[in-house]
């Protein structure tokens, strides 16, 4: 070796003396494969249905065989409508309070109207 040698000799270091450790499988998740045939509108329509309610389509099937809640996701559309249903109901009810000391019985009706609007909106939530 010369004298600006920076070198280290291998065999000084012992990093791994047994060798390299056997990775262990970590994964415990689903290990056996069932397949069923069925038409392709069929399976279309599972996937469709699967991507609506946000998930795969494994899954889907899961759920849906053991009877297991699967909630449809909201689109955007539905998202608008619903926020658009929130604001009818709240002006509703801000009409029927002004008219509440003037006249009771349409203060009444209104009121009807936005328990109406109120009651359509518990249904959209899980």
């Amino acid at each position: 070796m010369g004298r600006n040698s920076r070198c280290v000799s291998v065999d000084t270091f012992s990093f791994a003396p047994e060798g390299r450790k056997e990775k262990k499988r970590v994964f415990k998740g689903k290990g056996d494969l069932v397949k069923f045939r069925c038409s392709v509108y069929e399976k279309k329509l599972l996937n469709i249905k699967a991507a609506r309610s946000g998930l795969t389509l494994s899954e889907y099937i899961r759920r849906s065989l053991f009877e297991q809640e699967i909630t449809e996701r909201f689109t955007e559309e539905h998202i608008e409508l619903y926020k658009m249903l929130i604001k009818y109901h709240n002006n509703f009810k801000s009409i029927g309070n002004m008219f509440k000391k003037r006249n009771p019985k349409l203060m009444e009706e209104v009121h009807a109207l936005a328990n109406d609007i109120k009651a359509h909106l518990k249904r959209f939530q899980p």
